[in-house]
């Protein structure tokens, strides 16, 4: 059985010439596979890069033909052109129109400081300033700096004694007495009591 298969190695007694100027075997490798391999791969990113960019060409003319025509607050604005000021009402226009139709709820695109801003302003407004009271004529806020000169002037109000709650009809005060027991186990307390009690019943007859 022979160990080699016949399309790999020449047959015995059939001795090829080596042609050593291609510098290497070319019984072990072909280049024209690899060649061809290289080639149809080419092919397939070439065609691949036309039909993404076809496609792209034809989801953006449907997507214009939705949105419309262009107008000046629609248009691309070049930055450079405005001299690079991010603060340019045309910039903030556009911005604030791409905004309102954006739905709810949108995300801040200023992290919050605006928001913040106005927060720390009515804080302001109410720690720092004389201010009224809504719903309640003839009381006004005072500033927080007025607020501590007149707690440091007169002092915290004290505020008044608890009053023992009346009892009502029927209620009444609870009261511990002895024994705290049953008689079984009895407390500490309790024997010494009795031997209190004990003593004191002695104590007369002895005086007799």
């Amino acid at each position: 059985m022979p160990l080699h298969e016949d399309n790999k190695l020449p047959p015995h007694g059939h001795n090829e010439e080596i042609d050593a100027s291609f510098g290497y075997e070319r019984t072990d490798i072909r280049v024209t596979g690899i060649i061809v391999f290289l080639t149809a791969l080419a092919i397939f990113v070439a065609v691949t890069g036309v039909l993404c960019w076809g496609i792209g060409k034809v989801i953006n003319a449907e997507l214009n033909k939705e949105d419309g025509k262009n107008t000046k607050w629609t248009k691309t604005v070049d930055v450079r052109e405005l001299g690079n000021l991010p603060t340019s009402p045309e910039l903030q226009n556009k911005m604030a129109e791409l905004t309102q139709q954006f739905p709810t709820p949108r995300v801040q695109t200023d992290d919050g400081n605006q928001d913040l801003a106005d927060l720390h302003a009515r804080e302001d407004l109410l720690l720092n300033y004389y201010t009224r009271i809504d719903g309640q004529p003839g009381k006004v806020r005072i500033p927080i700096d007025r607020a501590m000169e007149l707690v440091a002037q007169q002092g915290l109000p004290v505020a008044p004694a608890p009053q023992a709650a009346t009892l009502m009809t029927g209620d009444q005060k609870p009261t511990v007495h002895a024994p705290l027991t049953s008689g079984f186990a009895r407390t500490a307390y309790e024997m010494e009591l009795e031997r209190g009690e004990g003593a004191r019943a002695e104590r007369p007859k002895n005086a007799k």
